[in-house]
């Protein structure tokens, strides 16, 4: 009877290898217990990698994580848009449980006009970003995340901070040929507490940014903002005590040349021609 029991099992085994144990252990959990040992199939981190450039909806009050568990991953860009609705989302960067060095609100009145474009530093890994879209149902985000080509202030950005003391607050007017800007603020190794407001008129907010980074040094802040059409003024806020300084620099980054000519003259006539 025991010959017979045996005999079927092994019989089993031979015409269904599929149901072995070893079979089935997935790829993934496989490979987060053999992380010395790479993949087989390399077109599989190349799928993953295209996976991170394609946006991502987002629905109202809905939840985005994109996890980093390399440390090698020192910086990443993160781009919000809409398709010309409001954005009103939270932004995160965890780092281990109950750790969040660094955190934005960020409200932009048109996400396909300025969609939100901003980098990052992620020092310690692993790295969780969060995107959350706290607004409403009807108000659906496109949440991307980039690691690679990622946009670096420049050396004029680097060389123009300037200091604004805690309770300080300091303006940024350009002219209408001036389409995008770069932004970058950085601290001691103080926290860094900001508010960034793209204002287009008076009291006319079309973006704010409110910042927080545990370390303004290993963790600084750059985004890149589109200012569109006359008027553009931006406005930065040190919401911190007057004990935590930080610098700052807000500098052109794309400059339509072509546009030079529409506001070379200083004078601006209007109306008919009718012998006035």
């Amino acid at each position: 009877m025991a010959f017979i029991l045996i005999s079927s099992v092994i019989t089993q085994s031979l015409l269904f290898p599929s149901f072995s144990p070893l079979r089935s252990v997935p790829t993934m959990q496989y490979r987060q217990n053999n992380p010395s040992k790479p993949y087989e199939n390399t077109n599989i981190n190349k799928n993953m990698n295209n996976n991170l450039d394609r946006p991502i909806i987002i629905q109202g009050g809905s939840l985005r994580t994109w996890s980093y568990k390399s440390h090698d991953i020192q910086q990443v860009q993160i781009q919000v848009e809409s398709e010309g609705r409001p954005v009103d989302s939270d932004i995160e960067l965890w780092n281990g449980p109950d750790n969040t060095p660094l955190k934005m609100r960020v409200f932009v009145e048109n996400g396909k006009e300025r969609p939100f474009n901003a980098v990052i530093e992620t020092p310690q890994g692993p790295n969780t970003v969060a995107i959350r879209n706290i607004g409403e149902i009807e108000f659906p985000i496109h949440a991307s995340t980039f690691i690679e080509n990622i946009d670096l202030p420049n050396a004029e950005c680097i060389s123009s901070v300037k200091n604004i003391q805690g309770g300080a607050l300091r303006t940024y007017p350009f002219e209408p040929c001036v389409e995008s800007i770069q932004l970058f603020l950085e601290t001691d190794g103080r926290p860094l507490n900001a508010r960034i407001e793209l204002l287009q008129g008076p009291n006319n907010n079309k973006q704010i940014i409110e910042l927080y980074s545990q370390d303004g040094s290993n963790l600084p802040f750059f985004c890149i903002i589109k200012t569109p059409g006359s008027g553009n003024v931006i406005r930065v806020v040190n919401t911190s005590p007057v004990e935590f300084p930080m610098f700052a620099s807000v500098v052109p980054f794309f400059i339509n040349k072509d546009s030079y000519s529409l506001y070379d003259n200083d004078v601006i006539m209007g109306g008919d021609n009718n012998g006035w």
